[in-house]
């Protein structure tokens, strides 16, 4: 018991409750951008004949596969799915595709899309009560990619969120004076640097053609918000090379945060038709809850 109390006040406690905080910070931030990131799936409650479904609805599809719409529901209900492009062209009309049963769900195909291409969609749904609508006032957007290979994507999504979780641990080292937050800076930058400036970039040339379009190509929220974190956390580095200044890994730790704050893709990139080139898109806030 006298071992266990005095390792309580030992440094090594104190490093383990710090990363233990770390740890928590970073599947907070996981969560809240599965949550809020307008790629993932749109969870609707609808309520048909007096039982409640839970729906999941597809905002992002990648390959040249057509995106498939699934609704979890009986297949006693009929359903209609309803698209058009997102931004709609003048006087374009609604086009229909009657759900078919596949297995336990009802599916029904959007057309695939050019990279950054975007369909807004809604179904209905027969019931013995009438039609139950179902986003028809907020339609769901869906935006189309190109297939971007796993050996690129998944190390990029690991050394993204890594370069989260070695920040909370160089900012919060930093704040209780911990002498290492030096060495989790450096990492810190040189998790961010692969993950982000480099596969980043390289997801973004698969998904969309475009291999960057944020400053000083264009305004992508994503690909500015990294750079402003590399720019953040390169000053931090520097900073601490010669002189032990905490301050600036607390303020670029703080900075990441509120970058991961923000939820992933919401102003990705888009396809102008018109003109055929990828642009800045603006996803609506209501289409992200």
């Amino acid at each position: 018991m006298k071992r266990f109390l005095s390792w309580l006040r030992t440094i090594k406690f104190k490093k383990f409750l710090l990363w233990l905080f770390a740890v928590i910070i970073t599947l907070s931030a996981v969560i809240y951008q599965r949550l809020t990131g307008p790629t993932y799936p749109k969870r609707v409650k609808v309520e048909l004949d007096g039982k409640e479904y839970k729906l999941r609805l597809l905002r992002s599809s990648g390959g040249n596969d057509d995106a498939p719409i699934e609704l979890a529901i009986d297949e006693q209900f009929n359903a209609i799915l309803y698209y058009k492009y997102y931004p709609s062209v003048e006087n374009e009309v609604w086009k229909m595709v009657v759900f078919a049963k596949e297995g336990d769900k009802m599916v029904a195909d959007l057309p695939n899309q050019p990279p950054a291409g975007k369909l807004m969609y809604y179904i209905e749904i027969s019931t013995d009560k009438g039609i139950v609508p179902v986003q028809k006032d907020e339609p769901v957007v869906v935006r189309f990619k190109g297939a971007v290979p796993d050996f690129i994507l998944l190390p990029h999504v690991f050394f993204m969120f890594f370069s989260m979780l070695l920040a909370n641990v160089a900012g919060l080292f930093a704040i209780w004076k911990v002498d290492r937050y030096k060495r989790y800076t450096f990492l810190t930058l040189g998790s961010l640097t692969l993950g982000g400036m480099i596969l980043g970039p390289v997801v973004q040339l698969y998904a969309f053609g475009e291999l960057w379009t944020g400053v000083p190509f264009g305004w992508d929220l994503t690909d500015n918000k990294t750079l402003i974190a590399f720019i953040f956390w390169l000053i931090a580095v520097l900073g601490n090379l010669k002189k032990d200044r905490r301050y600036l890994t607390i303020i670029a730790a703080v900075v990441i945060l509120a970058i991961y704050s923000i939820p992933h893709s919401m102003f990705g990139s888009e396809l102008d038709r018109a003109s055929g080139v990828v642009t800045q898109g603006l996803i609506q806030f209501f289409h992200l809850l």
